[in-house]
């Protein structure tokens, strides 16, 4: 019988929910208090299921983001979540279907570009996704650090670490968070969901553990960076505490506020391991330690995925450091944002038009996502055999315009 991919009805949504556990290998029960609490917060216009009869057999929802650019701009978004296909109906084209579906109404809306987070690497590349940012984890051994435990808790810059609790962190934390998403390119915006659910509130499907926060402020008084952090209770046969502090969330936006409470965490008595969760890639924290080998890096991978619908509005929403022309000649195979296109471009702004003339680089759409954010490397990408060369240089001046001195960075996974 044919799968039937449409959006989903309110009184479908309790199914949804369950097939949506069901891919992601979760007990596939959901209350009705969690879902009344998703269903309060869910665009169901912008939630699509695939019916096999009665039977939802798999899910998709978008939703509206802020993405910030180079230089401190934002692009309207078309985050797209939650996206599974049960094990009894997989490579029969329904994550093609409903992505299609999507795309076109994000394109149609106007949104200048989709973003996701990839739970698996090579599933998104032929729908015109790039990798637009990455990650890494460190796990600090902080005997071996080298700093010094009588004063690494404690700032001397003027400034102070306090610990708050939840209530602060929802008041404090958008305007931390806004102010690193005028400094790095890849920061997706928070809601007030966003902060409610990352603070405990609302229903969470798993079990909350509430982790203790710690803000540090200025010498003026001004919160500059905040914490959340758990910690476990793991001992020696000896009687020696062994805990580890795992990083749920770290946002500082000036480097005293960065090494300040970096170090506070590294100083905590009982604990002898500091795991730093998902930071970006040229986070200084190794580099803050006096022997940064302490830093074991546990992964680097992925993060931000980036799907260029508007291809001008991409191009204009950033700064360039340099001033130079580049003719971009774009493949896109499902037509939403292919074509040839003349980038003029200076520190003082970048305009982009379509245009016929000879192009300088060729490449499809999913490497225009790897690049926008000035992560990657033309050049790179070239000896990679995904972007062409038509005119010589032309890769090494697209990398003095696109790179940045800052890697983009999403602090956050939807």
């Amino acid at each position: 019988m044919t799968v039937d991919v449409r959006t989903v009805a309110e009184s479908e949504f309790p199914d949804w929910q369950r097939a949506l556990r069901t891919g992601f290998l979760r007990p596939p029960v959901v209350t009705d208090e969690e879902v009344a609490d998703r269903l309060a917060h869910v665009d169901l216009a912008r939630t699509l299921g695939a019916f096999d009869r009665d039977r939802v057999v798999a899910t998709f929802r978008s939703f509206r983001q802020e993405v910030s650019t180079v230089g401190g701009g934002s692009l309207t978004a078309d985050a797209i979540s939650q996206v599974t296909v049960s094990p009894t109906h997989r490579r029969r084209g329904l994550l093609s279907r409903m992505m299609t579906t999507d795309l076109a109404a994000a394109k149609e809306r106007g949104d200048a570009i989709a973003t996701l987070i990839a739970a698996e690497y090579p599933i998104y590349g032929r729908f015109g996704f790039g990798a637009a940012s990455w990650a890494t984890e460190w796990s600090v051994d902080v005997r071996r650090a080298g700093l010094d435990p009588r004063r690494s808790g404690r700032p001397e810059d003027g400034g102070r670490i306090d610990l708050t609790d939840a209530e602060e962190i929802r008041k404090a934390g958008p305007a931390v968070h806004r102010r690193l998403a005028g400094v790095r390119a890849g920061v997706t915006d928070r809601s007030a969901r966003d902060w409610e659910v990352g603070t405990g509130l609302g229903v969470h499907s798993e079990p909350w553990r509430e982790p203790f926060y710690a803000v540090y402020r200025a010498e003026s008084g001004e919160v500059e960076g905040f914490v959340s952090y758990t910690a476990d209770d793991k001992w020696g046969d000896a009687k020696q505490p062994l805990n580890t502090a795992t990083v749920r969330d770290l946002i500082a936006v000036t480097p005293a506020a960065e090494r300040a409470l970096w170090h506070y965490l590294c100083s905590v008595d009982w604990v002898g391991t500091v795991r730093s969760g998902y930071r970006a890639p040229d986070d200084p924290l190794p580099m803050l330690l006096p022997d940064p080998r302490a830093a074991r890096t546990l992964t680097y991978v992925d993060m931000l995925w980036v799907r260029v619908l508007d291809v001008v509005r991409v191009l204009e929403s950033r700064t360039y450091p340099v001033a130079d022309g580049l003719v971009l000649d774009l493949r896109d195979g499902d037509g939403l944002a292919g074509g040839r296109y003349r980038l003029d471009a200076s520190p003082a702004g970048a305009t982009a038009v379509r245009t016929a003339e000879s192009a300088d680089l060729a490449f499809d759409i999913a490497e225009l996502g790897t690049l926008a954010l000035g992560d990657e490397s033309a050049v790179r990408l070239c000896r990679l055999g995904r972007v062409e060369e038509l005119t010589a240089g032309a890769a090494a001046r697209a990398d003095l315009l696109f790179r940045t001195p800052l890697r983009p960075f999403s602090p956050d996974i939807f």
